[in-house]
This record gives C-alpha cells, structure tokens and sequence, in this order.
C-alpha cells in the first residue's frame, strides 16, 4: 500500500485511531502526540517525547508541534468569529 492508498479510509477511522488496524506505529505516535498537546487536562511526558524522538526527527518534531499548535490555534480563533469549516477535511460521524 502507498502513502496516499487508504487515506480516505484512515480519515474515516481517524476517531478510532487507538483501535484501528491503519495506522502504522509512527502514527499512532504522533496522534497520541496531537492529544496531548490538544487537551487541557493532558500532557505530553518524558516518556511520550522519547517515542515522538525514536519516530521522528527533530526538524520533524518541530514541523509536527507547529501543525498541531495551529490547528489548535484555529479551533480557538474561528468559532467566536463565525468562521466555518470550508468542508475540506469532513471528518465522519462515529459509528
């Protein structure tokens, strides 16, 4: 399977990530980074950031710690400005 084969099945089975056969490890790694990052209640520790380290490089961790910063950056700013989604990425509704 290439990169691009399964992508619209990974982003229907993105909620179940966790659960879900799609995600090779360096994924799931990063999802569970994207988490940690994201909720409040969460942090990302020392033994999070060593998987992130063994997975990606550090220009990679960077590259990914600023997507998921301003995606949550996004989440934040648009909705009090009545911005909506544009229906680029739909994410399906869970089973």
């Amino acid at each position: 399977m290439t990169e691009t084969e399964g992508g619209l099945d990974k982003v229907a089975e993105v909620l179940n990530w966790r659960d879900s056969k799609l995600f090779s490890a360096s994924e799931r790694v990063a999802l569970e980074y994207a988490e940690r990052i994201t909720h409040t209640d969460q942090q990302v520790d020392d033994a999070l950031f060593a998987e992130v380290k063994r997975h990606f490089t550090e220009a990679q961790i960077v590259e990914l710690t600023a997507a998921i910063a301003m995606e949550n950056f996004r989440s934040k700013f648009n909705p009090p400005l009545g911005i909506a989604a544009q229906g680029f990425c739909m994410v399906p509704a869970r089973k």
